[in-house]
């Protein structure tokens, strides 16, 4: 199955002859760049768009993975953080990101003379609240791993097989994800998130997340490393005290992603 999905993917693309590829050095647009490349060589562009909402390690992990992968590769400023309907986060903010951002792709591909845009969405985004999808829908973005029906594990897998350095890499979505709908999205808050999880990273927590609430970082670890988290509780505490946080919490259920979708009724998706 996974070998037909494979083959699948492979017509996809030498299709699409031409491609640029959204590239967030994330497991999924790692893997679209990877085949792409193997099928299509020169005739691949890579994007990846960088803002106050990306961690400097993910720039850095994507430029590399770029080069490895020698395909042509371009990193580009995204303004989503000076668009209102972004900062004040509501529950649609991705699709004005999206929105924006493949906007400028779609823009760089018509300069190059480059037929379609693509993003690595797996079958499983479909099944999550993810308003991105619409804008992707709208601007004629095209997800080969969807149309190939790749699973998130299957991504996982084929990357495994194909050596690529993501294959278990941890899903990370965005910084403005940690703050709770209707909460403001400011620089100051991003970057005190990605220094709390940079930090609680290097003391071996994988995955997870902080949320940053008002005056709080509510922590998302996994629920077995719950006992390594309490043999570091004082310098944990005393570390997002000075990163600015008056509180630091624990959330009993656990990491999972997502969570703060869990907070919005079917109204609030819709509107």
């Amino acid at each position: 199955m996974l070998g037909e999905k494979y083959q699948r993917l492979k017509e996809i693309l030498r299709d699409c002859h031409s491609v640029l590829v959204g590239f967030s050095g994330g497991a999924d647009s790692a893997l679209l760049l990877a085949v792409a490349a193997q099928e299509l060589g020169e005739r691949v562009l890579a994007v990846t768009a960088t803002s106050p909402t990306s961690t400097r390690l993910e720039i850095q992990e994507a430029q590399a993975l770029a080069k490895q992968l020698a395909v042509k590769h371009l990193v580009i400023e995204s303004k989503e953080m000076q668009l209102a309907e972004f900062i004040q986060n509501t529950p649609q903010k991705c699709y004005h990101c999206k929105w924006l951002r493949y906007s400028e792709l779609k823009r760089i591909a018509q300069q190059a003379n480059i037929p379609w845009v693509l993003d690595g969405s797996n079958l499983d985004d479909l099944g999550d609240f993810r308003p991105g999808r619409k804008a992707l829908q709208e601007l004629g973005i095209r997800s080969p791993l969807q149309e190939a029906g790749f699973t998130k594990a299957e991504v996982r897998e084929l990357s495994r097989q194909l050596a690529l350095p993501t294959w278990n890499k941890p899903s990370s979505p965005c910084l403005a994800t940690r703050i709770p709908f209707g909460q403001m999205i400011t620089e100051e808050k991003l970057r005190r998130v990605e220094a709390a999880e940079e930090y609680l990273r290097k003391l071996g927590f994988a995955p997870l997340r902080v949320r940053h609430f008002p005056e709080e970082a509510r922590l998302e670890i996994a629920r077995e490393q719950f006992n390594h988290l309490l043999n570091h509780t004082e310098d944990v505490y005393q570390r997002l005290k000075e990163l600015g946080f008056s509180t630091i919490t624990l959330d009993l259920a656990g990491f999972r992603s997502g969570s703060m979708n869990e907070t919005l009724s079917e109204q609030d998706k819709r509107s």
